[in-house]
């Protein structure tokens, strides 16, 4: 399968060096890189061997070796750049936030289904398999009834201009509290009752500290935090009556440890092949693609769109606004 790539930033330098790094035999290459400055794209193209450079997206989209299109750019031009791909006739891998909205997420994913394109969400935490070991242990009631989840994510990002502009849809939540929404619905799914939350802004307007309570529907309750002007230990935790899971990073799980009566009985780390964690969600969507889907089992579209729309809710009540709001 070859992969192309639209934006030739830090996030898509970090995918071309994950692909770079797997096994011939998975059958992926990084195909083609995309910038609006061509020098750029050739630059990128000679560091990870890529064989083709171009100086525009539409260039990309219209190569007809390209199978699957890598979006990474920023949230604020995720539609324009999907929409250019979709009308293409590509495949999507959608970076996260998936879009600025979920008005911008409907018309996109009813534009991919109208056309019979797969599309998913890179949001990478989905697709690895020591998330999927979580999900396993909470099922198998390792823990008894899981009762709450405590989950933190911050990084020091007050200098980024993508953080602080309205334009770039900035702020914690799209970021970084994506990640904690999508902690939260990965083991508790997504029966939610009512959400308590408050946030903290720049002076600019963009959320700089997020606070998130999620109540739900059978009593369990997730508490969430996140914020883009401080670091923590960036730790979940899934509580039971009978014992508690520790994930460590809930942006890049690197360690799951289980307790009983507050004493660890198990460890579990990623896969020893693994190279990044990025290759998973480009496996997923070789996987789907092949088999004729149009999206991922492992993110599914709706539970795309009820992401946005929390997120939608949640900066309404917060008075955080982007410009292509509607």
């Amino acid at each position: 399968m070859n992969l192309g790539i639209i934006g030739a930033g830090w996030i898509a330098d970090k995918m071309a060096y994950t692909i770079a790094g797997l096994p011939k035999e998975e059958g992926i290459t990084t195909y083609g890189i995309a910038s609006r400055d061509l020098g750029k794209a050739q630059a990128f193209a000679r560091k990870y061997s890529v064989p083709v450079a171009y100086g525009s997206y539409r260039e990309l989209v219209e190569d007809p070796n390209v199978d699957l299109v890598y979006i990474a750019t920023p949230h604020s031009h995720h539609y324009d750049h999907t929409k250019l791909a979709l009308e293409g006739g590509k495949a999507v891998l959608c970076e996260k936030a998936f879009m600025a909205n979920g008005a911008e997420a409907r018309e996109i994913l009813d534009l991919a289904h109208s056309r019979g394109l797969f599309i998913t969400e890179a949001i990478w935490t989905r697709y690895m398999p020591l998330s999927h070991k979580v999900k396993e242990l909470i099922d198998s009631g390792e823990i008894g009834e899981p009762r709450l989840i405590r989950a933190s994510l911050c990084y020091q990002m007050d200098n980024k201009e993508r953080i602080l502009r309205p334009d770039l849809c900035g702020g914690a939540l799209l970021d970084l509290g994506v990640y904690c929404i999508n902690f939260a619905r990965m083991f508790f799914g997504g029966d939610i009752a009512s959400v308590e939350s408050s946030c903290v802004k720049f002076p600019g307007g963009m959320d700089k500290y997020d606070s998130m309570e999620l109540f739900y529907a059978d009593g369990k309750v997730a508490h969430l935090t996140t914020a883009a002007a401080c670091l923590c230990n960036r730790e979940g935790i899934i509580c039971g009556n009978e014992g508690y899971i520790v994930v460590e990073n809930i942006n890049c799980p690197e360690r799951v440890r289980v307790f009983h009566d507050y004493k660890q009985t198990a460890e579990y780390l990623p896969p020893a092949g693994q190279v990044t964690g990025y290759e998973y969600q480009v496996m997923a969507s070789r996987d789907a693609m092949r088999d004729g889907l149009l999206e991922s089992e492992y993110m599914p579209h709706q539970e795309t769109i009820a992401i946005m729309d929390m997120m939608d809710s949640l900066r309404a009540e917060w008075g955080v606004k982007y410009p292509m709001d509607r």
